[in-house]
């Protein structure tokens, strides 16, 4: 009898256990979804480039001398047409007080051989003297003429050469360091060989240089064509740039220039942006990351939230058959009202877990309790 009991009592046992086990079975996690908010959104796409100068002039001598003064601080800002070095004058003006004297002489000679060829005709006239003796006094003339002309080109030269002692700036803008000091002997005229006395930068406007890849140019180059957006050859397109220090995109500057070919070794094609900088902030060599606007674009959007890495992958969380999870692989684009752009991946139906995801309980293939939630611009 008491076998029976102890055999009875065990096959009831495990009904009980389960029985407690369906009871205390903790309910379906909760967690909130949405579909992801659908919305045309400009598009911008992010280059990395350098600020370069509008102008910038290597400054050179054009005669050759020793350097008397120095007429700047370094690094000063300089207006075109200061005085920046002086190479010592005095051989250069006596050079041109030589071709002055030349000139005075050639004009003397041009006023004797003109009276001689005057009296030369009323002498042929009278037949005292023959044709001949005309036609050689007629060639001192034009020699001396000659003479003149070239006095005078000799003596515009000197003086200009005495003009060039003086070297002034050519355009206006920040001056860099002297590279001689007073003293020294230096190489003027033409050519490589000359001596480099400093730079001048002009800055304001300034220049925003990048690369763009080949596939952006050929997207850029159908939009255009089909009337979705105007070339920037064409039309300042807006560029935002900022800096390594800064999170928003504080300048804005247009487009101003596309080369016209791409670089076989790159693949990229190289642009220009012009940005105003009357505070002269932005220096040349600066780094920095420019959006370029990239047309209008229709895009699903999410809060950043909502999104999980994987190893090196991207990944959202939505709800699938009997409210599982299923996760889904994206790719981001930009932050456009405050969401997260999602280029591929999700459909305008899914339903993403928008919020919930800190419970370690939601995960692949476990059913979920959702709560029907809202995506709104302007959310982070």
């Amino acid at each position: 009898m008491r076998l029976l009991a102890f055999a009875a009592f065990l096959s009831v046992t495990p009904l009980l256990a389960l029985s407690a086990a369906a009871q205390t079975a903790p309910p379906p996690p909760k967690v909130v979804v949405s579909a992801p908010l659908a919305k045309q959104i400009a598009r911008w796409d992010e280059y990395t480039g350098r600020f370069e100068p509008v102008e910038q002039v290597e400054i050179r001598p054009r005669v050759s001398g020793y350097i008397d003064k120095i007429h700047f601080n370094d690094g000063q800002m300089v207006q075109k047409g200061d005085v920046l070095f002086t190479i010592d004058p005095r051989p250069y003006q006596i050079a041109q007080d030589s071709a002055k004297a030349d000139v005075a002489k050639a004009k003397a000679q041009v006023v004797f051989a003109l009276g001689d060829f005057e009296r030369g005709e009323a002498l042929v006239a009278s037949r005292t003297v023959p044709v001949k003796e005309l036609d050689q006094r007629r060639a001192n003339l034009d020699t001396a003429v000659a003479n003149a002309n070239l006095a005078d080109a000799a003596f515009r030269n000197a003086e200009l050469n005495l003009e060039w002692t003086q070297v002034r700036a050519p355009i206006g803008g920040r001056i860099s360091d002297r590279k001689v000091d007073v003293g020294n002997l230096i190489a003027g005229g033409q050519g490589s060989t000359t001596t480099l006395l400093t730079t001048i930068v002009r800055l304001d406007p300034i220049h925003f240089v990048f690369e763009a890849s080949e596939a952006d140019y050929l997207r850029y180059a159908r939009m255009a064509m089909s009337g979705d957006r105007t070339s920037s050859r064409d039309a300042p397109t807006p560029v935002q740039v900022n800096l390594s220090d800064e999170k928003d995109w504080p300048h804005r500057g247009t487009m101003n220039f596309v080369d016209n070919r791409l670089s076989a070794r790159s693949g990229t094609i190289r642009g220009r942006a012009i940005f105003e900088n009357k505070d002269q902030f932005l220096a040349p060599g600066t780094f920095g990351r420019a959006r370029v606007f990239g047309g209008n674009l229709d895009a699903l959007l999410i809060p950043d939230q909502a999104i999980v890495s994987d190893q090196a992958n991207k990944i959202v969380m939505t709800i699938g058959p009997e409210n599982k999870i299923v996760p889904k692989p994206v790719a981001l684009g930009p932050i456009a009202d405050g969401l997260r752009v999602i280029t591929s991946g999700l459909t305008p139906t899914d339903r993403v877990v928008i919020s919930g995801l800190a419970n370690p309980f939601v995960r692949p293939g476990v059913p979920v309790d959702p709560i029907p939630g809202e995506i709104k611009p302007g959310a982070r």
